[in-house]
């Protein structure tokens, strides 16, 4: 009997079924992206309030006018809600946020949410079009590259690819930007030099903001590439006589894509602040053109507002590269854990 009853204690008790988040993969990953789209709203909110006072400048005198008395300045000011302490100015735009209301324009009398939305198009449309390229191109280009260097041939290839992404990568945008309006625009007159009237005003401004990024990406690749090409599973799959195009699209795509998409990922809310350089220098209506004619004119709604929606814009960008990628390889979600 007692030898029974150590028997029956011996034997290992089964642990009853955890239903924790770490047996929820999907919910954990949610509930982690949410609390960081969350925390970037709400540092996004503290920081676009804190440093648009900081801009030189007086609002209340940039929308009455050089010209006008102290009385109307003042006067400017108290309509603008200026005079108020700094915490209540805060309140009033934290409330307004809660209400889906960004402010109303100081120079325009618009509401912001509309100035911000006529904006949006043409900033999405070329940053989309953009990193759509900059995909095209870079991915392609840099598995031939690896594919015809590997195992050290061609290395004049290999010399020139480095030499032309490092040369471009090295320019910044803006002198870009203004070399392909003396080159394309105004030298050769193909495209015009700014403006948005038409299909062809697109081309400049894209082509400003893709060729930085497109060498990056393309090194990146190369170099993924290179690395895939040198595992065991590749000689393996070689040695069963599969082509070269099934090769690459079934062992070697899969496993470069997921350090693309995340740099691409990154690239891109990258373009949103970038866009600002390039809208500029082609006067392209968009919110970096936007917000550069905010700044001047000292209109703080406009600007928080702006880079309010920039920045949650940016964040989203992150959150859906990281769905994408965790549906492609689930152990991305499994190495947060």
């Amino acid at each position: 009997m007692s030898a029974s009853i150590v028997h029956q204690e011996s034997q290992p008790v089964a642990a009853p079924p955890t239903t924790g988040l770490r047996e929820r993969p999907w919910l954990r990953f949610s509930l982690r992206r949410l609390g960081g789209l969350v925390l970037s709203f709400v540092l996004l909110v503290g920081v676009t309030f804190v440093i648009v006072p900081l801009i030189p400048g007086d609002p209340a005198i940039a929308a009455a006018g050089q010209e006008a008395s102290g009385a109307q300045i003042e006067y400017i000011r108290e309509e603008l809600g200026l005079d108020q302490p700094l915490y209540g100015q805060f309140l009033d735009y934290v409330g307004g946020l809660f209400t889906l209301d960004l402010g109303t324009s100081f120079t325009s009398g618009e509401d912001v949410a509309s100035v911000i939305l006529a904006r949006l198009p043409f900033t999405a449309e070329l940053a989309v079009l953009a990193i759509s390229l900059v995909l095209i191109i870079s991915v392609p280009v840099g598995m031939l590259v690896a594919y015809l260097t590997h195992g050290g041939r061609r290395p004049w290839l290999d010399h020139l690819f480095n030499f032309v992404t490092s040369l471009v990568y090295s320019v910044p945008q803006y002198v870009m930007a203004t070399l392909l309006v003396v080159v394309f625009a105004v030298g050769l007159g193909l495209f015009p030099a700014a403006g948005a009237e038409n299909l062809s005003s697109l081309v400049l401004p894209t082509l400003a903001l893709m060729l930085l990024p497109t060498c990056v990406v393309s090194r990146v690749v190369r170099r993924e590439t290179a690395v895939v090409l040198d595992q065991d599973y590749i000689r393996t799959a070689r040695g069963w006589r599969i082509g070269q195009v099934r090769l690459f699209g079934r062992y070697v795509l899969p496993n470069v894509i997921t350090t693309t998409l995340t740099l691409s990922g990154l690239i891109l809310a990258a373009q949103l602040g970038g866009a600002i350089v390039i809208e500029t220098v082609f006067a392209w209506p968009g919110l970096g053109q936007g917000i550069v004619d905010a700044i001047l004119s000292r209109d703080y709604p406009v600007i928080r507002g702006t880079i309010l929606i920039l920045g949650l814009m940016a964040t989203v960008i992150i959150i859906l590269v990281d769905v994408i990628l965790a549906i492609i390889d689930p152990r991305t979600m499994e190495a947060e854990a």
